[in-house]
C-alpha cells in the first residue's frame, strides 16, 4: 500500500514538503489513544531488548538525527517502533538552514542529497520540549545530536558547542557532537584530532554524566577512523557513530542531470551502504568492546541491521529508508530481528 501512495503521491510531491506532512501525521500518533493503538502494533519484542550507554533500548534499531530536527516527533517515532530516537542536529542559535530546494531524492538509487544546513529553532526552544518530553511515562530513549551554529566562526566553534551541551546534556539520554555534515561550511574541518581533541574535552566536561559520543563521516580516510577512535576512547567518551552522509557521487544509477541538478549536500541511503560498513568494521577493530558504536548509513532491511550488529555495531540508525519503506518500516526491521 505505501509503496503505491509513493509512487504515485509522495513522490511527486517537493521533498521537503512530503516530509512535513509526513511529520504531522507522526506526531499526532503521538498522542494518546493513538499512540497506545500505534504502540501496540508495532512494539518490539522483549528479546530485542538492548543494554548500551547505561541504558535499555527496546530495539537495537533507532532513527537517525535529521529527521526530527526539533524535538517534535519523538513520541510518534517511538510508537511507530523505533528503539531510540535522536533529534537534532541543533545548534546554540536558531537558524532557518539553507535556501530551498535543500532536499532531493535519488529514487532509482533509493537515496537522498539534502543540504538542509541544520534548519532548527535552537537549543533553547529544544530545552523546553525535552522537558516536557522527559515527565511523559514510557518515553523514548532520546539521544541529542549538536552541531555548529552557522554564524559562529570555526575558531569559535568550542564555546558554541558548549553553549548548546551545557543546555541539552542534561535532558538528553545521551549526547552527540557533530562534526561531520557537509552542509555548514569549515564543520568537517573539525575533525582533524588536533582540533577535535580540545572541542571534545570542553563538551565532555559540561556534558557532565551524560554519556557523550562523536559522529564522523564515511568520507575519513581509514587512519583518520582509527585516530579518531583511538582519541574518542582516550578521553574517555562513551561511543562513536559511524557514519553521517557522504559528499561522494560514486556508482549512483539516477540520471546524472538529476544528480547535478540536485548540486551539493551530503548523500544518504542505499549507496552508503558499504563504506558505512567498512568503517564499522575499523572503529571496531580499534575500540575496546565496551566502547559503543551507533553504525549508520544505508541501512534498509533486517537482513541489513544483522549485517551490522554481527559486524560489531552496538546500535543501529537508520533514516532515509523511512522515506522509502513508510511509517511501518521499523516495525519490518524488528520483526525481521526476530526471526
Amino acid at each position: 500500500m505505501y509503496a503505491l501512495l509513493f509512487r504515485t503521491v509522495l513522490s511527486r510531491m517537493d521533498p521537503e514538503a512530503a516530509h512535513h506532512a509526513a511529520m504531522i501525521v507522526i506526531r499526532l500518533l503521538g498522542v494518546a489513544p493513538f499512540s497506545w493503538a500505534a504502540r501496540a502494533l508495532t512494539r518490539p519484542a522483549p528479546s530485542l531488548r538492548t543494554s548500551a550507554l547505561g541504558l535499555t533500548f527496546d530495539s537495537p534499531f533507532g532513527i537517525a538525527a535529521g529527521f526530527d530536527k526539533d524535538v517534535r516527533a519523538a513520541t510518534g517515532l517511538h510508537a511507530l517502533g523505533f528503539g531510540h530516537v535522536e533529534v537534532g542536529t541543533i545548534t546554540a542559535i536558531p537558524q532557518e538552514g539553507n535556501p530551498r530546494p535543500r532536499l532531493f531524492r535519488l529514487v532509482p538509487d533509493r537515496a537522498v542529497i539534502n543540504r538542509m544546513g541544520f534548519n532548527n529553532h535552537g537549543a533553547e526552544a529544544a530545552a523546553a520540549r525535552l522537558e516536557k518530553l522527559r515527565r511523559r511515562p514510557r518515553r523514548a530513549v532520546i539521544g541529542v545530536n549538536i552541531g555548529k551554529s552557522r554564524v559562529v566562526e570555526v575558531a569559535d566553534a568550542t564555546a558554541d558547542y558548549v553553549r548548546s551541551a551545557a543546555l541539552l546534556a542534561p535532558l538528553a539520554d545521551y549526547l552527540v557532537v557533530n562534526v561531520s555534515s557537509p552542509n555548514t561550511p569549515g564543520l568537517r574541518g573539525l575533525q582533524a584530532v588536533e582540533t577535535l581533541r580540545p572541542l571534545l574535552e570542553a563538551v565532555r566536561d559540561a556534558a557532565g554524566r551524560t554519556p557523550l559520543l562523536v559522529k564522523i563521516a564515511p568520507d575519513l580516510t581509514d587512519d583518520e577512523v582509527r585516530e579518531i577512535s583511538l582519541l574518542a576512547v582516550e578521553l574517555g567518551l562513551a561511543g562513536l557513530i559511524a557514519t553521517n552522509t557522504t559528499i561522494s557521487r560514486e556508482g549512483l544509477r539516477t540520471d546524472p542531470a538529476v544528480i547535478a541538478a540536485a548540486g551539493a549536500g551530503g548523500l544518504s541511503g542505499a549507496p552508503l551502504k558499504s563504506r558505512a560498513l567498512e568503517v564499522l568494521k575499523l572503529v571496531r577493530a580499534t575500540v575496546p568492546a565496551e566502547f559503543a558504536v551507533i553504525s549508520a548509513g544505508g541501512v534498509e532491511t533486517p537482513a541489513d541491521v544483522r549485517e551490522r550488529l554481527d559486524s560489531g555495531a552496538t546500535l543501529v540508525q537508520g533514516y532515509t529508508s523511512f522515506l522509502y519503506r513508510g511509517p511501518l518500516w521499523a516495525r519490518q526491521i524488528n520483526r525481521g530481528l526476530t526471526k
